[in-house]
């Protein structure tokens, strides 16, 4: 049982390093941003790939924070039966969700995003604007990682939901 908390442990130690990380790139999309607006209005200059390095940031942190959100329990969920449950009861609905919900959703991201990515990378897929950035088949590549991301999450938190079912882990 303990290996099995140290595995989780592992595991949300990486999901909360990735999460620190993208979270920069937050700052770099307001600062990109930023100046996007300046040279426009002030300067009448206009790059498509610095518009587009906007969306390449914002997608990289929703897909490669998503994990980090799921570990800090800030995910969208209906609780309304959900807050006046005990531990063991939150434990329960939580590992069935995890199983349930989470596993099968992030197997269809994988399975239906294979061939998505796949063609994208056999092109080198690019940006279909003039002076777009290249690098489109990169950013796809995000979706199967999200739902990889999201499923090692997931087994930390069956894993300590199971360890809260079974007594051998405080709840949170």
């Amino acid at each position: 049982m303990q290996f099995l908390a140290r595995l989780a442990d592992y595991i949300d130690a990486f999901s909360e390093w990735t999460g620190r990380v993208v979270s920069w790139l937050t700052l770099g999309m307001v600062l990109v941003t930023f100046l996007i607006v300046v040279l426009r209005y002030a300067f009448n200059l206009g790059w498509i790939a610095m518009q587009e390095s906007v969306l390449y940031m914002h997608a990289t942190v929703f897909m490669l924070g998503a994990a980090y959100t799921l570990r800090h329990d800030q995910h969208v969920r209906v609780d309304i039966f959900y807050r006046r449950l005990g531990p063991r009861g939150r434990a329960l609905v939580d590992l069935a969700g995890t199983l349930l919900l989470l596993v099968p959703v992030c197997g269809y991201i994988l399975f239906s995003s294979r061939d998505y990515v796949r063609e994208a990378w056999a092109i080198h897929e690019a940006s279909p604007e003039a002076g777009g950035l290249p690098w489109v088949y990169v950013l796809k590549t995000l979706i199967p990682l999200l739902a990889v991301l999201l499923l090692v999450q997931g087994v930390s938190q069956a894993l300590r939901a199971l360890l809260r079912l079974l007594d051998r882990e405080p709840a949170a």
